[in-house]
């Protein structure tokens, strides 16, 4: 009877041991829960507070803007001049250095004439919609205003109609600065017809260059990318990029990165990005092996009735959701089922 009895008792603080756990442990996931909430809303806060469309900035750590160069010099002395944390003034959310007292008193007088455009993003990324870095090397002042670009390309394809590409960058800061920095739609983007994912990625992120250099089917990366004909494309080097960038046309998928067998019978078909060929220099995908198969049965023809209902296609759906036609319905005699 003693034994039960002690046994009993021990039970009863094993129970209560157990139950004061639990609630510790409640406590303590409920502490942590509290504190990943309290941290989501800050950066939330942190997050609106800086992409508020108000002045999105390109700045360093510190908020320095222009990476320390003076505002001013590029007026004065046609040429960056490294400025000094001695003579800085905050405007619009950045700081500006100066290298002289005499250069932080002139753009004191008036900001808006000095101050460079765009946020010191570069120019010509955001008439295209989005932000770049820039080069301070690459500046030029445009009716008086001063537009930095990103590197010589940008500057060769900036030049190339300097007043409409203001006007496009003066169109489209509003929502690229609201949107913090990211790719938007642009106006003449609205023309094209890709099959890309929701954030306008084109062949599901493969390296659009490999397919001709490497003849297979590479996984490309976000930080080697670039914005053509309203799909982004993602390389899987910084080379492979740069010759995408040079002659975008001829690495660029055929019929927006639809199945290309699909589009021989009329129809938008997703495809597999690991099914391909080169045809006449021509990168051409497809939905399935079997797509594959009958678009080979005939490819001269296959390529024609392709290139011949893509027009079609294009202007009926650009700047319209995607919305993938069903699988045709197959000949008796081919046994097909997918396309």
């Amino acid at each position: 009877m003693k034994k039960n009895m002690i046994t009993t008792a021990e039970l009863r603080v094993k129970a209560i041991y157990l139950h004061e756990s639990s609630i510790n442990k409640t406590r303590l996931i409920l502490k942590a829960f509290s504190i990943i909430v309290a941290a989501l809303l800050i950066f939330e806060i942190t997050n609106a507070q800086k992409f508020d469309g108000k002045f999105f900035n390109n700045v360093d750590a510190n908020g320095v803007i222009l990476d320390g160069y003076d505002a001013v010099a590029f007026f004065s002395d046609n040429k960056p001049v490294k400025g000094d944390a001695q003579f800085q003034y905050k405007y619009e959310d950045a700081i500006y250095y100066f290298a002289s007292q005499d250069h932080l008193n002139l753009f004191k007088s008036n900001p808006e004439k000095y101050k460079p455009q765009f946020g010191a993003w570069c120019a010509y990324a955001v008439s295209l919609g989005k932000t770049a870095p820039i080069d301070v090397n690459t500046f030029s002042i445009v009716d008086g205003r001063l537009v930095i670009q990103h590197n010589q390309r940008a500057v060769s394809a900036w030049n190339k109609d300097v007043a409409g590409n203001l006007v496009k960058a003066d169109k489209y800061w509003p929502g690229v600065s609201t949107n913090g920095g990211k790719q938007i739609v642009t106006d003449e983007e609205k023309g094209f017809l890709n099959n890309t994912d929701p954030d306008g990625v084109i062949l599901q992120g493969y390296d659009a260059v490999g397919y001709f250099a490497d003849n297979k089917a590479e996984q490309g990366n976000p930080k080697f990318s670039t914005r053509y004909n309203g799909a982004t494309y993602w390389f899987s080097s910084e080379e492979h990029a740069n010759t995408f960038k040079d002659n975008p046309a001829k690495y660029a998928p055929q019929y927006g990165a639809f199945c290309g067998y699909a589009m021989s019978l009329n129809k938008l078909r997703p495809i597999d990005p690991t099914i391909f060929q080169i045809v006449d220099g021509r990168l051409i995908l497809q939905h399935t092996q079997d797509a594959y198969q009958q678009f080979n049965k005939d490819v001269a023809g296959n390529t024609a009735k392709a290139d011949g209902n893509w027009p079609g296609q294009e202007k009926k759906h650009a700047g319209k959701k995607i919305k993938f036609d069903k699988p045709a319905t197959p000949a008796p005699e081919n046994n097909v089922t997918t396309k």
